[in-house]
């Protein structure tokens, strides 16, 4: 496997990804092909609310995919998707992303989105787990953060199963809706693993 170093920090840019393997799931590249499907639970309303897209229809996702398709995990230029496949079904049950932090060196953000029908049977956790996980090991983050709506309990959830804990509470103006959010990190140094 072949990693790039940023001059800037000590970053590595993952230039040969490998989907990586959980016990249910595989954590592969996001393609075209999901689209439809990732479409289909992201523009679910209740799954909706609690996120920040502008767009959920098929085509965007689809441009969204193939513009990310050229970067590397843990390298510049925004996220990096992908999509959760169960392994005995290879059904896709959700998404997850990670991209560098703005001005921040060493910090990933990480995002998720489980289906509705496949939430509450630990899939999310399992997937953000190993997100975690391969962003210590393999890209050399020192901090993973994730955002939640203050409302989106069960992705709270899921930040602190991993081991992360709330760092700020903060509200922002979406137009005329208030939108409370929470962020969440875990230090390399803190991690278990």
């Amino acid at each position: 496997m072949t990693c790039g170093r940023y001059a800037w920090g000590h970053m590595k840019e993952d230039l040969d990804f490998r989907p990586i393997l959980t016990d249910r799931l595989i954590l592969r590249r996001s393609t075209s092909e999901d689209a439809a499907t990732i479409s289909g639970y992201r523009s679910v309303p209740d799954v909706l609310r609690h996120q920040g897209w502008d767009r959920t229809d098929p085509d965007s996702i689809r441009e969204e995919i193939q513009e990310a398709a050229g970067r590397a995990p843990g390298g510049r230029g925004g996220w990096v998707q992908f999509s959760l496949e169960e392994r005995e079904s290879g059904v896709l049950v959700g998404d997850v992303g990670l991209s560098l932090a703005d001005r921040e060196p060493g910090v990933i953000k990480a995002g998720y989105t489980v289906a509705p029908e496949f939430q509450g049977q630990g899939y999310a956790t399992e997937a953000v787990r190993a997100l975690v996980a391969y962003a210590f090991e393999r890209l050399d983050a020192e901090v993973v953060r994730a955002y939640a709506s203050a409302e989106n309990s069960p992705s709270i959830r899921v930040a602190e199963n991993v081991g992360m804990r709330p760092v700020e509470r903060f509200e922002e103006l979406d137009g005329d809706h208030v939108w409370r959010g929470v962020r969440y990190e875990l230090r390399r140094k803190d991690s278990a693993g």
